[in-house]
């Protein structure tokens, strides 16, 4: 495909929404593989800035960049329209440190996109391109990026009283972005505001540039213009975000409850990974397939269960293996949040996490003890059957599931057998005896 720019300059003026400046944003075009850079013209010099992940020094409720004297405040929602409108190289000129906020969306952007003819250039767009799912996490948040032809965004957003849960899954390109994405308006909570105003924040908002929630009624001027309205300006911001990254990313992302600093350390770990790959690649060292989970390690977190497992969101029932005393025997903890995306269905009202994934739950912990004792990398561990499975109470948002695992028999290195149990606060909910198998890992795995 072939990179683009804009045939003639456009421009829009507003006011900023965390600074509350005045502003005039002009986008000109600019050569091939020039990419997009945001020139300050008020300053002296007329600076200019590259987004880039490197430059990233605020990332509350906002993604601010800095080079120099120079600062760029809340760039995700034109970045976001550039991205998502298939623009690659534009010079975006501005009066001020922030470009207008207008109805907190990215639809007069992207409007203004629409407006002017967009020209195709000799050059060819490069992508990024991802060598194995790569994930972040932040307490209850978390973003994952998996191998994916295209750019596919999966997003859930809940606020911390799980009263407003949205979720959203699509596949991106311009027609999709200009009709289900741009248009989705930034949120906050009423309760958030007297505290975002003394950190500085938000001296330019109002009721026509944000959602505002207050309990379970929307206040500002305008109601929801999607009933996901929430997760997809979340999807939004991640598509502004990864522009920090230089070059298109083609992945599926599945965020859960992200956040611009969470979005940013994605970013991180993406070049950090492609550096790392780069490395190998000249010293021949292979790391594709599940990591061995070491005989000394007596803990793993996050990314040590995705190197080891091969299951990827919506279904990694581990969040952090705890303790493993010894090779028989392996405690892991899984937080159960609203953002689950079962507690949609099961039940609507009345949250129950399903007893089959407190099964399954136990049975990645037994795999991942299984596959610790043989010590043998690029294996995986499939669950085969369970019997004598009992659940004894119901486990519901904000439970902690400590999950506890005992091999009892081994046939060699191929069938393990374990008894599980699942306790909240110390007392059983649940417990199975589980069979599962180590075969080979395929190349892609």
């Amino acid at each position: 495909m072939k990179q683009r720019t804009i045939l003639e300059e456009i421009k829009v003026e507003g006011n900023g929404l965390h600074t509350g400046e005045k502003v005039i944003l002009t986008l000109k075009p600019a050569p091939a593989n020039h990419g997009i850079v945001f020139r300050r013209v008020d300053l002296y010099g007329k600076p200019e800035i590259k987004p880039d992940v490197d430059l990233v020094t605020d990332v509350v409720r906002a993604t601010t960049l800095t080079s120099g004297h120079a600062k760029l405040h809340t760039v995700e929602h034109v970045l976001s329209a550039l991205h998502g409108m298939g623009v690659d190289n534009v010079i975006v000129e501005m009066n001020a440190a922030e470009p207008p906020i207008l109805d907190g969306s990215a639809k007069h952007f992207v409007n203004m996109l629409l407006e002017t003819n967009l020209q195709e250039q000799e050059a060819e767009r490069q992508y990024i391109m991802l060598p194995r799912s790569i994930s972040v996490t932040k307490g209850a948040s978390s973003l994952i990026a998996m191998p994916h032809d295209g750019l596919k965004i999966t997003c859930t957003s809940a606020d911390d009283r799980g009263i407003h849960t949205h979720h959203y899954s699509v596949e991106i390109d311009e027609e999709v972005y200009q009709s289900q994405i741009g248009p989705a308006r930034t949120f906050t909570i009423y309760e958030d505001i007297e505290e975002l105003l003394k950190l500085g924040k938000i001296r330019g908002g109002s009721l026509d540039s944000a959602v505002v929630m207050k309990g379970d009624k929307i206040v500002s001027k305008e109601p929801l213009r999607f009933k996901e309205e929430f997760a997809r300006h979340k999807i939004l911001d991640i598509i502004g975000d990864i522009v920090l990254l230089g070059k298109p990313l083609k992945a599926h992302i599945v965020a859960v409850n992200t956040s611009h600093g969470l979005n940013v350390e994605l970013c991180r770990e993406i070049r950090n990974v492609l550096a790392e790959e780069a490395e190998n690649a000249k010293t021949g060292h292979q790391t594709t397939g599940p990591k061995q989970v070491l005989a000394d390690e007596k803990a793993l977190d996050i990314r040590r269960i995705l190197d080891t497992l091969p299951h990827r969101y919506p279904f990694v029932m581990i969040d952090r293996v705890a303790t493993i005393p010894n090779d028989m025997e392996l405690t892991a903890i899984k937080n159960v949040t609203i953002n689950e995306p079962y507690f949609q269905g099961h039940f609507p009202g009345q949250p129950v996490m399903p007893g089959v994934l407190q099964v399954e739950a136990m049975a990645q912990a037994a795999g991942i003890l299984m596959l610790r004792k043989i010590s043998s990398e690029h294996k995986i561990a499939f669950f085969m059957s369970c019997d004598k499975v009992k659940f004894r109470r119901a486990v519901v948002p904000g439970d902690q599931l400590e999950i506890h695992v005992k091999l009892i028999k081994s046939r060699g290195n191929k069938i393990g057998v374990a008894e599980g149990v699942c306790k909240v606060d110390g007392k059983p909910v649940s417990s199975a005896e589980l069979m599962f198998t180590i075969v080979d890992a395929g190349p892609d795995t």
